[in-house]
């Protein structure tokens, strides 16, 4: 396997990435709507647990597949400090969104790195 989990793991954090925007998006989306309880998407403390026990085995094998089979939780909060029972506060989400957006770009950009470092390798072949 020429980029051994690397690449595989990127992308799966890429996934988590995308979709904690996509819900943060929808919480902004509905920070007037009234009722609207805003969701989160949680993915690091599985995706943590799963890779630690899976390197224990010093299994490539199991750790693509922990890889593959981390998922991730998206769950509402039914707190409410508000009137009208909605609990988004569109500058936590905003805050929240733009460190997630950073948290992605930085993840393409040591991918991009990553390749470009194979490619030189296999070009001074």
């Amino acid at each position: 396997m020429l980029f051994g989990n690397t690449i595989a793991m990127s992308q799966k954090s890429l996934d988590f990435l995308w979709k904690q925007q996509e819900v943060l998006a929808l919480n902004i989306a509905n920070v007037d709507t009234p009722g609207y309880k805003k969701k989160t998407v949680t993915f690091e403390e599985e995706y943590r647990k799963r890779l630690i026990a899976a390197s224990q085995t010093k299994n490539t094998t199991s750790i693509r597949k922990a890889i593959e089979q981390a998922d991730c939780l998206v769950y509402s909060r039914d707190d409410s400090g508000r009137v009208d029972e909605n609990n988004v506060n569109a500058d936590v989400e905003n805050t929240k969104i733009a460190r997630s957006t950073l948290h992605y770009q930085y993840l393409l950009q040591s991918v991009s790195n990553d390749i470009k470092r194979y490619q030189s390798v296999v070009k001074s072949q």
